[in-house]
């Protein structure tokens, strides 16, 4: 007997007020991806803001896309840059059991908004590098445990000032199979688009300094895979350059 396919929900549309799961009311609406909507909520009992990330059922058959982000967050759940997981809740939506987690709601802007209202859109070479370097510090911590993000770009980083400096929490996963060596690759590849983004792009990159180009290598993969190996190797990087004049220098040479 052929299986009665999963109807699709592509939006819960929940408004203001509205209570889940009989302990928490909805705040506002943060934002959605292809696999579920996240909402800013509220405990009845505690008054405590937490986020509430809901999934579309054709995206979490058999609740696998839930158990992945649970598990994944627990394991990881003493990498500062991550959020952290309380509990997992289910409602019930125009019929359709509907799972949610429950998650720390952290202050801040996404990187994609935040470019935004930046003037010309972008950061400097500074601050795109400052940036980068909060960032490869954090991944490398999830590196270390083994594990990997799989999906960092600047809708799925959550970004504050702080000083001359920024304070970022990395959001969602992708699940790319078990972790090896590619996928953390890919982690970094990430990490410097999202520098190469943030400074510019493509419109600025021929007049950016010699260190930026020493780190985005013309977003080439091969370059890139061979001079920064690991998220650690990267943050070393930065680590070890030094200003000279209008030019970066990095000890010891390139």
């Amino acid at each position: 007997m052929a299986k009665t396919p999963t109807k699709r929900v592509t939006g819960f549309e929940l408004e203001p007020g509205s209570l889940l799961a009989g302990k928490y009311e909805v705040v506002t609406f943060l934002g959605s991806g292809w696999e579920s909507e996240v909402y800013r909520v509220r405990e009845r009992g505690t008054r405590v803001e937490r986020a509430a990330k809901l999934f579309f059922p054709q995206h979490n058959k058999g609740n696998r896309a839930v158990k992945f982000y649970a598990r994944k967050l627990h394991k990881l759940r003493h990498c500062p840059i991550l959020i952290q997981y309380h509990s997992q809740e289910r409602i019930h939506f125009e019929g359709l059991p509907i799972t949610f987690l429950v998650s720390d709601y952290i202050e801040g802007t996404r990187l994609s908004s935040f470019l935004r209202e930046q003037r010309g859109k972008r950061l400097t070479p500074f601050e795109g590098l400052h940036l980068l370097h909060v960032l490869a510090a954090g991944v490398e911590i999830i590196h270390r445990a083994r594990e990997y993000h799989g999906d960092i770009h600047d809708d799925n980083v959550i970004v504050s000032r702080r000083g001359i400096t920024f304070d970022v929490k990395l959001v969602d996963f992708y699940d790319w199979g078990a972790p090896n060596a590619e996928n953390m690759r890919e982690d970094v590849y990430d990490l410097i688009r999202i520098l190469y983004d943030a400074v510019g792009g493509r419109a600025h990159y021929a007049n950016q300094p010699k260190v930026i180009k020493s780190i985005c290598c013309g977003l080439k993969r091969s370059l890139i895979a061979r001079k920064f190996k690991t998220a650690g190797h990267l943050r070393h990087y930065l680590e070890t350059m030094s200003w000279n004049g209008t030019h970066y220098r990095r000890k010891g040479g390139w």
